[in-house]
């Protein structure tokens, strides 16, 4: 059996002025559990970052920490800072929604309105006071066009966003998060209820969409981090072990735990 120095760390750091977000000394605490060790992390902007890691190793936490989304977990506290911008989004008087405006979300399951396609886009921006309807379709336009759904149901824009397939659903759920304009996207494992075909549809949607976005996205699928991602972050139990170059981490790991779970030997 191998045995592993789990203090061992290959952490890469970039240039400030190529930053999009970065985390400072973060912990996550649910109750008395540390879920997250004080994690030190930069993001590229307008690049694909991948966390792996084994179930349990802390990388979906992580990311929800990213724009406040384990505040509505009343047993959950977050420590340390969250960079965006130069200023800390993990203060107490930061407005969290203002702030996932700028860090958007999509989740593991699409989760469209129980409303139409059009209306699942403008619903936010109604809110907020939006009522030209020419302003309204071209943000809807421009968003499903952005998510690479446009050409399917510009026809059908008054449909119920349940008659979508569920590549279509999440993709309508990125347009959704990225009809705001936010520099930032997360993605919490988007493909895992996908088809083959579907997340090979989304992976092409990432890859359009890192021109205009930076994406940090979790995935449990090797292949996908491979393939779609320019960074690919290692975590376990808690910690951030290794980070680096995608094709490094595949190719030429620096820890032997890395080379291990990407080869699946362990995890």
């Amino acid at each position: 059996m191998t045995t592993y120095n789990w203090d061992e760390k290959h952490i890469i750091r970039f240039p400030e002025k190529n930053v999009a977000l970065e985390t400072k000394d973060l912990h996550v605490y649910y109750g008395q559990n540390e879920s997250i060790k004080g994690i030190d992390m930069q993001f590229e902007k307008n690049k694909i970052t991948a966390l792996i890691g084994p179930s349990g190793s802390g990388k979906s936490t992580y990311l929800r920490s990213l724009n406040r989304m384990n505040d509505t977990i009343d047993i959950a506290r977050v420590t340390g800072e969250i960079l965006y911008e130069g200023v800390d989004v993990n203060r107490p008087d930061i407005n969290v929604y203002e702030m996932r405006k700028h860090i958007g979300m999509v989740f593991q399951r699409p989760n469209p309105f129980a409303k139409s396609i059009y209306r699942n886009i403008t619903f936010a921006h109604e809110r907020a006071g939006v009522k030209d309807k020419k302003v309204l379709d071209e943000i809807v336009e421009t968003s499903l066009k952005q998510a690479a759904l446009w050409d399917q149901v510009k026809d059908d824009l008054h449909k119920s966003a349940f008659t979508l397939s569920g590549g279509q659903q999440q993709r309508l759920c990125i347009a959704r998060a990225i009809s705001v304009k936010p520099d930032i996207l997360l993605m919490d494992e988007p493909a895992s209820a996908l088809d083959p075909i579907a997340t090979m549809q989304l992976e092409e949607t990432m890859l359009e969409l890192k021109k205009n976005y930076t994406i940090i996205i979790v995935t449990h699928n090797m292949q996908q981090a491979a393939r779609a991602s320019d960074y690919t972050a290692f975590f376990y139990l808690g910690d951030l072990i290794e980070y680096d170059e995608t094709i490094k981490i595949f190719q030429n790991a620096q820890l032997q735990s890395t080379s291990d779970y990407v080869s699946g030997r362990f995890g």
